[in-house]
C-alpha cells in the first residue's frame, strides 16, 4: 500500500509526532511504500534511513500560505501515488480534506489530543483511529459515527527511534521517583511536587527526578525551590530518550489531569518501571486497568503521595509492581499499532465511496 502520513512539523518532544514517526517506519519495515508530509523538522534523517519518503508542506495558520500548502499537498500525493492519506493533527486534516476529495483517496484521521476543542475536526476523516477507548468513546459523543471509529491502543515497543538506544540505567539516589512529560499544567507535575512534600516529611532519603520541558518549566522550578524538599528534586530537562532515566527509577509517576493515551507508559513499562498514574483518559487502558501499574485519583496529592509511600515502606513492593508492568507488554507494540491502523485503511478503502 502506499500511504501518505500529514501533519504539522517532525519536532521532537511532541507524543504524535512521535506516534506518526514511529508508525510511518513501522509501515515502510513491514514492505509499504510510505511518505510523511510536514513542515519538517528534527526526525527527517531518520525517516529517509528507515525507508520513508519526506515531503515539505508548510503549516502556517494563514490563509494564503495554506492555499499555497493545499496546492503542494495535492502534488506530493500525485507524484507519490497515495492510496491513503493519515492526517495526524487538525490542520493537517482541514489540509489533506479536499485534497483527498478531489483525489478520491481515502482519508484517515488520529485523534492524538482529544482534549482540545478542536478535535472535533479530526471526525472529517473517511475512518477516524482513536488512540484509546476514552478517546473514541468523547469522539461518539460529539457526533462521529460509531461506525467510522477505530481503537488503535498507542505502543511503542521495537519503534526505529529507541533502536540503538543507550540502555544503561542512570545513576540515581534511591529511592528515586521520576517524572518525564511536558511540563505544562495538563501533566499534573505540581500536583506531584506537593505529594513529593508530603513523602518528604516521613521518607527525606527519597528523591524526586524530573525529566522534560515546557513552558512552565520556570514556574514549577520556582514552585520546587519553594518546598522544604528542595534539596530532593532535580529537574533534569529535556532529553531525546528517557530510557536511561527510567531504567535507573524505583518508581515512575503520570499525574496527568488529561492525557488520551501517553506514549510515556508503554515507554516505562518497557524498562520494567513500577508505575503509578492517575485515573484519567488513557492511563488506566495502558496499565491493564491497574493490572500494570497502580492508580490513583486525578489533582488528589495526598492520594499520590499515600501510594508512593506504601510502595517505598512495604519490602517487595516495588519490585513486585515492576514485575506487573509486565503484564500484557505484547500488546504495546509498534509492530501491533502498525497492523491495526493497516485494517482501518482498508475499511477506508472499503467505505470511501460512501464518504
Amino acid at each position: 500500500m502506499r500511504i501518505m502520513h500529514v501533519l504539522n512539523h517532525l519536532r521532537r518532544l511532541n507524543g504524535h509526532v512521535h506516534a506518526a514517526v514511529d508508525l510511518a517506519c513501522a509501515q515502510a519495515a513491514q514492505g509499504h511504500a510510505v511518505s510523511i508530509a510536514s513542515g519538517g523538522g528534527d526526525f527527517e534523517d531518520l525517516l529517509q534511513r528507515n525507508g520513508v519518503q519526506t515531503f515539505h508542506v508548510d503549516h502556517k495558520r494563514s490563509f494564503p500560505n495554506l492555499a499555497k500548502s493545499l496546492v503542494h499537498l495535492r502534488g506530493h500525493a500525485r507524484s507519490f501515488g497515495a492510496e491513503i492519506v493519515h492526517a495526524h493533527m487538525m490542520t493537517s486534516a482541514v489540509l489533506a480534506f479536499p485534497v483527498c476529495r478531489l483525489s478520491g483517496i481515502p482519508l484517515v484521521t488520529t485523534v492524538h489530543n482529544e482534549f482540545e476543542r478542536s478535535a472535533i475536526l479530526m471526525g472529517i476523516g473517511t475512518r477516524v483511529i482513536a488512540v484509546s477507548d476514552v478517546v473514541a468513546a468523547s469522539m461518539r459523543r460529539r457526533g462521529v459515527p460509531a461506525a467510522r471509529l477505530s481503537v488503535v491502543l498507542n505502543g511503542t515497543i521495537g519503534s526505529a527511534r529507541m533502536r540503538d538506544r543507550d540502555i544503561k540505567p542512570a545513576s540515581l539516589h534511591s529511592p528515586s521517583i521520576l517524572f518525564v512529560g511536558g511540563l505544562h499544567p495538563r501533566k499534573g507535575l505540581p500536583d506531584l511536587l506537593e505529594a513529593f512534600e508530603i513523602l518528604h516529611r516521613t521518607t527525606p532519603q527519597a528523591h524526586l527526578y524530573v525529566v522534560g520541558d515546557g513552558p512552565h518549566r520556570q514556574d514549577y522550578e520556582n514552585k520546587a525551590a519553594a518546598l522544604s524538599s528542595a534539596p530532593a528534586i532535580t529537574f533534569i530537562g529535556a532529553t531525546d530518550d528517557p530510557y536511561p532515566y527510567m531504567a535507573g527509577a524505583d518508581i515512575f509517576v503520570i499525574p496527568s489531569h488529561a492525557d488520551p493515551a501517553p506514549l510515556v507508559l508503554s515507554e516505562a513499562r518497557e524498562a520494567r518501571c513500577a508505575v503509578i498514574g492517575t485515573e484519567v483518559d488513557g492511563i488506566p487502558q495502558l496499565l491493564e486497568h491497574g493490572e500494570a501499574g497502580i492508580l490513583v485519583p486525578p489533582n488528589n496529592p495526598s492520594a499520590l503521595a499515600v501510594a508512593i509511600q506504601r510502595l517505598i515502606d512495604t519490602p517487595g513492593q516495588i519490585e513486585e509492581w515492576k514485575t506487573k508492568s509486565q503484564a500484557k507488554i505484547e500488546h504495546l507494540t509498534i509492530e501491533r499499532v502498525a497492523m491495526e491502523t493497516l485494517q482501518v485503511y482498508q475499511a477506508a478503502q472499503s467505505n470511501n465511496s460512501l464518504w
